[in-house]
């Protein structure tokens, strides 16, 4: 086990390092964060900032003689960083789950290999590949198989033509074609696994989406229970054939009462959020707990919650949001992630509802969102 106070490392500032660097502090030990961001929302409360690109070797070297285990916020640091670092210190995860989760073709032909349901889909290298209108792969979606996050780099098209437009809009980036589902909604698992293999998971979780970024989630998810508790076990799945050690997210599709796994993260997930308010331990002390080889705290839920994200498009103008009309509701809990440019679309924090009763949770949260919430 790795005890208070030593020094842990995270790659990435952003607010999943920033929640990591806060349970680390309140468990007794230190973080030293790598971002090159000088103003990090992570970087600005961490013991040591190492404000240098991910690849720089003199950072790489300083984390790698200062901390004694590094883990990671966001799945696009370069495994090669992580590969060079585990030369030193335990990384958590490991280099080869990262890469699966970091490149949409890995990841597809992960699942299909290891026989998780996924929808249809299509490897997309060069434009002789975009295949034609019967393939029932339309209308589909395009994604870029590498930096595609909230929406990014995806691209909705119904027939060989649009796909083909937009892999060259993409400028010829490998991408994966999809076969769009028809959704009764979606949801989301997190969980932590240790190096024993021993999994704590949250409950399933119900995610509804806004331009392709997470707006609400509600936890436990509705519908039925055999969805979540089949989500539970694919999730568990997923981990196990990973060989993961740490907090891993995954997204699922639901059709037709059927579950699809859309995609794994390979870190906390935004969906994962109402854990900090509502159970018993969060998923940021699970992947504190994981990376140090601690026994995984208990993951019971003892509210029912509702999260709702707070985009930069709350900030009208750059002004400050009234946040007196969410502190008027004493259910409910404001996390800002002190980000210094409030811009539309960036995250910028969110707040969770919780109580005893679902409906009454989900009906305080709509009001909540619809006070502080600009539309469109």
């Amino acid at each position: 086990m790795i005890l208070p106070s030593s020094m842990l490392g995270m790659l990435g500032g952003g607010q999943l390092a920033r929640f990591f660097v806060i349970a680390a502090h309140e468990m007794g030990y230190k973080v030293t964060v790598l971002d090159p961001d000088k103003v990090s929302p992570a970087g600005m409360i961490a013991d040591v900032h190492l404000c240098a690109a991910y690849d720089d070797a003199d950072a790489l070297n300083e984390m790698a003689r200062s901390c004694v285990a590094v883990t990671t916020e966001f799945e696009n640091v370069p495994a090669s960083t992580l590969e060079t670092l585990a030369k030193s210190v335990p990384v958590h995860p490991a280099a080869a789950a990262v890469a699966v989760c970091q490149h949409r073709v890995s990841e597809k032909n992960f699942l299909r290999d290891n026989g998780f349901p996924h929808a249809p889909y299509a490897e997309i290298n060069q434009e002789s590949d975009i295949p034609a209108a019967n393939s029932g792969l339309y209308p589909g979606i395009l994604k870029v198989a590498r930096f595609g996050y909230d929406g990014k780099g995806q691209a909705r098209v119904g027939t060989p033509e649009e796909a083909l437009a937009a892999f060259r809009n993409f400028k010829g980036e490998q991408c994966v074609l999809e076969q769009m589902l028809a959704l009764d909604y979606e949801v989301s698992v997190v969980l932590a696994r240790d190096a024993a293999g021993n999994v704590q998971a949250f409950p399933t979780a119900e995610n509804i989406h806004r331009n392709g970024i997470l707006d609400i989630s509600i936890a436990p998810a509705r519908g039925a229970a055999e969805v979540r508790e089949q989500a539970q076990a694919l999730a568990r799945g997923v981990a196990e054939k990973l060989g993961y050690v740490g907090t891993l997210g995954v997204e699922f599709f639901v059709c037709n009462g059927c579950l699809y796994v859309n995609e794994m993260a390979p870190r906390p997930h935004n969906s994962g959020h109402y854990t900090i308010d509502a159970c018993v331990t969060n998923q940021f002390e699970q992947q504190v707990r994981a990376l140090c080889g601690l026994p995984l705290g208990d993951s019971r839920l003892h509210s029912a919650a509702v999260m709702v994200n707070l985009l930069g498009d709350v900030w009208p103008g750059g002004r400050e949001p009234e946040w007196n009309v969410l502190f008027e509701q004493t259910n409910l809990k404001l996390h800002l992630y002190g980000k210094h440019e409030a811009r539309p679309g960036r995250k910028m924090g969110h707040f969770t509802v919780i109580g005893d009763h679902a409906d009454a949770v989900l009906k305080d949260a709509m009001s909540a969102r619809s006070r502080i919430k600009v539309e469109g």
